[in-house]
């Protein structure tokens, strides 16, 4: 008898427990909304509220982890809903917004180019979920940053009245939405930014130029976060290029020493 009670008392034990978080996973619903009301936006060809609704997501998607770690309320749950939400809102959201708004008129690379952004947002999440990865850089463009790329470039071209139906306004698109499906597959290097402290105090400076980002963006969002997601996304390859010459000229030296010490 008290073995048999010993065992249900570890099975309670092991049991998960109920209930979960509230807070953190408010922030990941709200992502989650924002990506789905996007798709329904963009469906109606009401694009500039669509890009709104990304951002909002995006917005929501960098607070739902900070409020769970800075409230010690992480869980497995919050994590793998998180990471469902984002293949919503970065991954069919921006893909539908860009054949929505555009790519249809290419027909069937239009499509597939939309699909080939989604197939690789959901595996760059489920490598991202498996891959232990340290907190200063990613590996591969993330997600919010690719959508904020497709999405922004998309907004840019609407706020400025050039025609969707424009063969070159679509290729272009086009081509940004399957250079950042193939840069999020890549293993280039992306500053994360996770290791800024937000608990501590910092200087008066970083608060100036905080407050500089938001009245430049104020002034003009589209262009603006056009320019700040573009130039992220390219900073993987630049980078990358960077390294990569300054190897070719380490080892350039290094072998002319060789050749001068055995002369």
């Amino acid at each position: 008898m008290q073995e048999i009670q010993t065992e249900e008392t570890e099975s309670l034990d092991s049991s998960p427990p109920r209930g979960i978080y509230l807070l953190p996973n408010l922030f990941t619903t709200a992502g989650l909304f924002a990506g789905f009301y996007a798709i329904v936006a963009a469906m109606k060809s009401h694009f500039g509220i669509a890009a709104v609704a990304i951002f909002i997501a995006m917005i929501a998607d960098s607070l739902d982890g900070r409020v769970a770690r800075l409230t010690n309320t992480v869980t497995a749950f919050g994590a793998e809903y998180d990471s469902l939400s984002d293949v919503i809102a970065f991954g069919l959201a921006p893909a539908l917004f860009a054949y929505s708004w555009g790519l249809h008129h290419l027909g069937k690379f239009g499509w597939l180019a939309a699909f080939l952004y989604t197939a690789a947002t959901t595996l760059r999440l489920a490598r991202f979920n498996v891959q232990i990865s340290g907190k200063r850089y990613f590996s591969g463009l993330p997600c919010p940053a690719a959508a904020g790329a497709i999405t922004s470039t998309i907004w840019v071209q609407n706020s400025f009245h050039l025609l969707s139906s424009s063969h070159l306004a679509n290729i272009i698109v086009a081509l940004i939405v399957v250079f950042s499906a193939l840069l999020m597959l890549s293993n280039l290097q992306y500053r994360s930014f996770k290791d800024s402290d937000f608990k501590n105090k910092v200087s008066f400076l970083k608060i100036l130029i905080v407050l500089l980002c938001f009245i430049f963006i104020a002034i003009d969002p589209p262009s603006v976060l056009c320019g700040i997601f573009l130039l992220y996304a390219i900073s993987g390859p630049f980078f990358y290029l960077i390294l990569a010459i300054k190897h070719y000229r380490k080892k350039k030296r290094e072998k002319a020493k060789e050749n001068i010490s055995i002369i």
